[in-house]
This record gives C-alpha cells, sequence and structure tokens, in this order.
C-alpha cells in the first residue's frame, strides 16, 4: 500500500447526457390488459447530475406515440361504432436514481462496478395530441433499469418506466360508463422502454489517499 496526496488514478464526474430510443405501450379505456399490444416508438434526450455513485437525478424530454382500439376488449363499449385512436405524447419530468450497486470504474477499494441494476421515481408532465385536442396532465413516473459503463465516460442503459397519469385524456377519453373518477383513480397509464448512451463530462476533483 502506497499513501499520496494525488488525485485518484479516475475521474469522477459531475453530469452526463445522451439519446434515448425505444418503444412506447399504453393502457386505458380502450386496453386494459396488454400494453404491447398497439406497441408505439419513443425517443428523446436524458440529462443526469450524478451526485456519487449511487444516487442521481435525471431530466428527460421524451417523444412517444400510442394507439390504442375497442375492439381489443372484452368489455361492450358504450358507443355503437368501434373506438380507435393515436396519441402523440411530450414527455418532460425529473426522476431520482438510486443504484443498487457502486456504479463506476476506478480504484479496487472502492468497489465499483460497471453493471448495475436501479431503481427511479420522479415527477413530470405530458402534453398529448389526439386527433386534434390537446390535453395536459401531471405524470408520476417509477421503474428499473440497468447501468453499464463501456469507458471511463461512456455509459449504455436500459430503462422500463410506467407512467401513471393525473388525466383521464390522453386517449381523449373520459368516464366511459358514466362513473366519475378522481384524479387518484383514473385509468390512463403509458409505458417507455428505452435504450440510452450517456457521455459523462465536468470533472469533479477528488482528493485520494490511497492507490493500490
Amino acid at each position: 500500500m502506497t499513501v499520496l496526496a494525488t488525485p485518484g488514478h479516475a475521474q469522477d464526474y459531475r453530469y452526463e447526457m445522451g439519446p434515448s430510443l425505444g418503444v412506447s405501450g399504453y393502457l386505458g379505456d380502450v386496453n386494459n390488459s396488454n400494453m404491447w399490444k398497439h406497441p408505439g416508438v419513443t425517443g428523446g434526450g436524458i440529462f443526469r447530475y450524478i451526485l456519487n455513485s449511487r444516487w442521481a437525478v435525471k431530466g428527460n424530454l421524451n417523444y412517444a406515440s400510442i394507439s390504442g382500439n375497442s375492439d381489443d376488449i372484452q368489455n361492450k363499449f358504450p358507443v355503437e361504432e368501434p373506438y380507435k385512436f393515436k396519441s402523440s405524447l411530450v414527455d418532460l419530468g425529473g426522476q431520482v436514481e438510486f443504484n443498487f450497486f457502486h456504479f463506476g470504474s476506478g480504484p479496487s477499494y472502492k468497489n465499483y462496478k460497471r453493471l448495475s441494476p436501479y431503481m427511479t421515481l420522479g415527477l413530470g408532465a405530458v402534453m398529448s395530441s389526439t386527433s386534434g385536442s390537446t390535453n395536459f396532465a401531471m405524470v408520476l413516473p417509477m421503474g428499473l433499469g440497468v447501468k453499464y459503463k463501456l469507458k471511463e465516460r461512456l455509459n449504455l442503459g436500459f430503462e422500463f418506466t410506467m407512467r401513471k397519469s393525473f388525466g383521464d385524456k390522453i386517449d381523449n377519453l373520459t368516464d366511459l360508463y358514466g362513473v366519475q373518477h378522481g384524479v387518484a383513480k383514473n385509468t390512463d397509464w403509458y409505458s417507455l422502454a428505452m435504450f440510452t448512451v450517456t457521455y459523462e463530462f465536468s470533472k469533479r476533483c477528488v482528493k485520494c489517499h490511497y492507490i493500490d
């Protein structure tokens, strides 16, 4: 063991950002069982502030398409004609992430892992556009993901989140069966399954007195 008052071998960085791409799904008034019945496309970007090897705060801006068809459900739909829709969603929000392991690369005594699963929870907003109608709602994103450090500053990731919408109109439908739901009991959810590539920047100066 050698003790020196020098910077550590590996640099830590404060921020990372990059693109995301994947598929989107929908659960709601015209799809109550299989969110991947009519998968859509989603893409966007993320910006992450790295608090430490376990915790991070992330901002996201995503576009997603969702669709549904009342012929897919067994319940009798209270209109004469089947209802089909396609919605475009703009999703903006922030999330807190907790890594199950110390994510990163560096001296062995720090117990960094290049691969780590994580869980995430946050708050955001969504704007949905359907057949010329535009609606806004708050959303609660929650999910799981995994990160892999490909190189010192380059990370790959996959994340699956369910988004609870506190509004019942992302499919442009509400209270179909005459039952007035409160904000907490609406039926609209959407999901995002996304791959990400991020690049870290802005060095964090950390003194290290242990070199193995």
